[in-house]
């Protein structure tokens, strides 16, 4: 296994890589995950927990969640209370676009210097995933109706938050096993957990994998 990565880190290394490959591969992850939103937020309402899914495999299942926060529907006034729901959301978007400049900015030094092309895939991915999302939180409130209890309309301008204020639509869960914590154990005892039970989309999906392989391949991506 340690051979085919060294392997793997040594080909995808040594290899040059254009900002225009990069830019299709972000475009790509794009046209996926913006198409699927776009289709499940005009097909279907919200999906609320106990509701049935939209497509129920019981390992897997396509819900339709929105989530105005960050993962896990963490808000930033979760632990910054003394803002209030709409400045935290705010100031969440207004972060996601610094750090996408911040990472477009340092994809393209990787892709000049010539110096890793797996870590500008990481970086093309990591980037193409808060396009994504950072689309929805700007857009999508501003394009689209409400959701509770009714499909949503194509309607800008008339849509259910102002620019800035929309959510993230999340649609994929995998809750592969479920079990109960055994009595003994602190704080949990007693109480059922699901694996994995977070729902999410295929912006969260690249960020992963982007972030996944960097720490994997950290030692050759950052040898200085």
């Amino acid at each position: 296994m340690r051979l085919k990565i060294k392997c793997l880190r040594f080909h995808l290394g040594k290899k040059k890589i254009s900002l225009k490959t990069c830019l299709l591969i972000v475009s790509g992850i794009l046209i996926l995950d913006q198409v699927l939103k776009i289709y499940i937020k005009l097909n279907y309402s919200l999906t609320f927990y106990g509701e049935q899914a939209i497509i129920d495999w019981g390992w897997f299942k396509l819900l339709f969640i929105e989530n105005r926060g960050m993962a896990w529907g963490a808000k930033l006034n979760d632990f910054l209370p003394f803002f209030d729901d709409n400045s935290a959301k705010l100031i969440l978007t207004l972060f996601r676009i610094v750090a996408i400049g911040f990472i477009f900015y340092w994809l393209k030094n990787i892709i000049k210097e010539n110096s890793n092309k797996l870590l500008a895939i990481c970086l093309s991915l990591i980037l193409a995933g808060a396009i994504g999302n950072v689309i929805d939180s700007v857009f999508y409130g501003y394009l689209f109706t409400e959701s509770y209890f009714e499909v949503a309309k194509f309607s800008p301008g008339n849509g259910y938050e102002d620019i800035f204020y929309g959510n993230v639509v999340d649609m994929f869960q995998f809750p592969l096993f479920t079990w109960t914590w055994p009595n003994w154990f602190p704080f949990l005892a007693g109480e059922e957990f699901t694996f994995f039970e977070p729902v999410f989309n295929i912006a969260d999906s690249a960020i992963s994998i982007g972030i996944f392989m960097m720490i994997i391949f950290n030692r050759s991506f950052f040898k200085n």
